[in-house]
């Protein structure tokens, strides 16, 4: 499973709030959600961001509430997955539950600027900056994972098996 796209980098510390602000919380619609993502950190990212984009981050990202919405309206706004030195623990596994693919890399953090083109391979955790060609490696992302998130979460994972 890979993935390729331009990133969008943010700080430390971005909280479920300005994923997706609270404001917002009337809806699950992932659609309605998505017209929202990440716009408490830029307020033009959901104008911005493309289909297969890529997220870069900081430590601790998607630290605060446990919401679900989180990783919802960044995969609905097309986001192909998100790199960060850390996640919140809740938000790493709501990720996975919601099939939003997520690597922790510092040295991809620390070597990705704003723009840069990458691609990732979720089996190996190789991410290649194809802008700056530099390679930076992931950890990699259990089988298991990488059948949820091929699934397209949790819940569409456990009904293939059930059928």
């Amino acid at each position: 499973m890979e993935f390729k796209g331009k990133t969008w980098k943010f700080g430390k510390d971005i909280d479920t709030d300005a994923i997706i602000p609270a404001r917002y919380l009337n809806t699950s619609d992932p659609k309605d959600l998505a017209k929202h993502c990440m716009e408490d950190a830029d307020a033009e990212f959901p104008n911005k961001v493309n289909l297969g984009d890529i997220i870069v981050a900081d430590k601790n990202f998607g630290c605060g509430s446990s919401r679900e919405h989180a990783p919802i309206a960044i995969k609905a706004a097309g986001v192909s997955c998100v790199i960060a030195k850390s996640f919140a623990r809740i938000f790493y596994r709501n990720s996975f539950n919601i099939g939003l693919p997520i690597f922790e890399s510092a040295q991809a953090v620390e070597g990705i600027d704003e723009g840069d083109q990458v691609q990732v391979d979720a089996s190996t955790g190789k991410i290649y900056n194809l802008t700056k060609d530099e390679t930076y490696q992931a950890t990699p992302v259990p089988e298991f994972m990488q059948e949820l998130i091929s699934a397209g979460g949790l819940m569409k994972y456990v009904e293939k098996k059930v059928k």
